[in-house]
């Protein structure tokens, strides 16, 4: 008998892939240690016997080791499915641990896993407040302290965003919320910052396994000591009680193994992600009428470009290149299928022509600077045509 027709998945030709900001390929080792965990050491940590003690030692091990990249110790992390968990745990769990109604305020550019939270908080009657951000898509510090009253419960801020690639000064804003707002809580998503930019100071982070090249289905939460979280996942108490389910053990020490590998090789992987993106950014930059949207090269995220082509639809292109092989985004893989403008560009100040020729590009370390050149050469050539199409 031969596999339902569900397993099987269309073939096709995958050139080059440059929209790790959406998801990445799995590490190998990654993959082979989460089929050991689902083949051969399968059982369950909450159970008694010696075998689930012996997992549950290896989930704490994998438990410090992701701790680690965000210098927390490992009872301050647990485990979730995936980075929108960790956003709605940190933002909804933290605030029905508190008394009252008070503000909430979020950057103008959070993904919709934060944004759409907040809109939710707004209509169980918070108070909720955008802080504006710069051109680059980083936060106006000035304007974000203004928004800092004494009755603000919490303040969410991304660390690196996964459109523009600004990186927000997280410490500085911090220091900010500590001295406007003394009894408000920090959260920041940190989806895209993880491993590949220093860890910061806050009260909640947000990190995604699949981000960084472990299977998808597992995230993690940072909850610094002494920070309430009320859990809305009850049952058996896994987690310390902040996370009821039981324990998805092979995409856990799945993530681990990725995040193991990252630690160990990260200055060459970055190194060599800043290069891949560096050389197609000077490619790019010789096609006629194309603009960077986000920070100087210098300034942002090692692995996240984004760049307009004026006269070109943004879709239009994106589904000529994928027809060549070539996999970029339009912006965040949450929002591809929304109608309407792009919400992050529209608080960049990023509009009309500018908005509609965007592309986001974004690299992992197993691209490599000759698929950059050739990407390039695949766009100049798609970008000519369509203009020419356009102008008919």
């Amino acid at each position: 008998m031969g596999s339902p027709s569900f397993y099987r998945m269309e073939m096709i030709t995958i050139s080059i892939y440059f929209d790790n900001s959406a998801t990445t390929a799995v590490l190998p080792a990654a993959a082979e240690t989460a089929l050991r965990y689902m083949t051969d050491f399968y059982f369950n940590p909450a159970a008694a016997y010696s075998a689930s003690v012996n997992a549950e030692r290896d989930v704490s091990a994998a438990r410090a080791v992701i701790a680690a990249g965000m210098n927390a110790d490992p009872g301050e992390v647990i485990f979730t499915s995936c980075g929108t968990e960790s956003n709605n745990t940190a933002l909804f769990g933290s605030l029905r641990a508190m008394h009252g109604r008070g503000r909430v305020v979020i950057s103008g550019t959070e993904h919709p896993s934060v944004y759409e939270a907040a809109m939710d908080l707004k209509e169980q009657g918070y108070d909720v407040q955008l802080a504006p951000v710069d051109e680059t898509g980083r936060v106006k510090l000035p304007e974000l302290a203004e928004l800092l009253t004494r009755d603000t419960r919490l303040v969410s801020c991304m660390h690196v965003n996964n459109e523009s690639g600004a990186i927000n000064d997280i410490n500085s804003v911090y220091a900010l919320v500590r001295r406007n707002a003394p009894d408000a809580l920090l959260h920041v998503d940190g989806v895209q910052a993880y491993m590949k930019v220093p860890p910061v100071k806050c009260d909640l982070y947000s990190v995604s396994g699949h981000k960084l090249h472990a299977p998808k289905g597992v995230g993690a939460l940072y909850v610094r000591r002494g920070v309430r979280i009320k859990p809305f996942l009850l049952g058996g108490g896994q987690e310390g009680g902040m996370r009821s389910g039981t324990t998805n053990t092979p995409a856990i020490m799945g993530f681990a193994a990725a995040v193991s590998d990252f630690a160990e090789h990260r200055e060459e992987y970055l190194a060599n992600i800043l290069a891949v993106k560096t050389r197609l950014f000077e490619d790019l930059s010789r096609i006629r009428d194309v603009r960077l949207n986000g920070p100087a090269l210098s300034e942002a995220a090692p692995h996240i470009l984004n760049m307009s082509f004026m006269g070109v639809r943004g879709e239009v292109l994106l589904n000529a290149l994928s027809e060549k092989g070539l996999y970029v985004s339009t912006g965040s893989a949450c929002a591809a299928h929304k109608r309407g403008k792009n919400r992050i560009l529209n608080a960049m100040g990023i509009t009309g022509d500018r908005q509609d020729g965007a592309i986001r590009f974004s690299f992992s370390h197993f691209n490599t600077a000759a698929e950059a050149d050739t990407a390039a050469q695949m766009i100049e050539e798609q970008v000519a045509l369509l203009r020419r199409f356009r102008r008919r």
